[in-house]
């Protein structure tokens, strides 16, 4: 469970520099160079990454269960990470209505990812890992609003199909995710 909660503490603290210490991010960059900054940033990040992925693999051998989650419940995750697979593709895709109406879509797609996960499982390695990330996303997303609201982003220009092709794509992706990838990659397959 150390590496998980190692890796959890690296990546997301890393992501979490915008949040608590904006002042002295711009300042590192000022100082170091974007370059350097992002190639740091990366290098930390996927540090993180690959603990997570180890420590939880390592926490799933021996797990804990917290409580067991009404069928119900896995039923509604699942639909609720259609929503996370078109927010995923609204902030890829340029020019969509989506993220122009919601702004930070990638941040959005990481609360539905992260609150479908948490209630479909009732696991402690489970609840850390999905817990954190939600509640990671969650103080993301206000601190991106605040900056927003303090200096408004420039309107993105709407670009007409860009929309359908968002939906599409999320969709294609879920299905692809949900049917097949999910029990490839997790060993779980969401619908039996």
């Amino acid at each position: 469970m150390m590496y998980l909660i190692s890796g959890l503490v690296l990546f997301l603290g890393v992501h979490s520099v915008r949040i608590v210490a904006e002042d002295w991010r711009n300042h590192q960059r000022l100082q170091w160079g974007a370059n350097v900054w992002r190639a740091a940033y990366s290098l930390l990040s996927l540090a993180g990454l690959a603990l997570i992925i180890w420590g939880f693999g390592q926490a799933r051998q021996q797990p804990v269960l917290l409580w067991m989650p009404p069928i119900g419940l896995r039923h509604l995750a699942i639909l609720l990470t259609l929503p996370a697979f078109v927010l995923l593709a609204a902030a890829h895709v340029p020019g969509n209505r989506i993220s122009a109406r919601v702004h930070h879509p990638l941040t959005l797609s990481v609360k539905f990812w992260a609150l479908a996960h948490l209630m479909a499982n009732g696991m402690l390695s489970h609840v850390l890992l999905f817990g954190s990330f939600l509640l990671w996303a969650v103080l993301a997303y206000a601190s991106a609003r605040r900056r927003d609201a303090a200096s408004p982003p420039v309107p993105a220009s709407i670009r007409k199909g860009a929309t359908g092709v968002t939906v599409a794509i999320g969709v294609a992706l879920w299905m692809t995710f949900t049917l097949w990838l999910h029990g490839l990659l997790m060993g779980v397959r969401p619908f039996g």
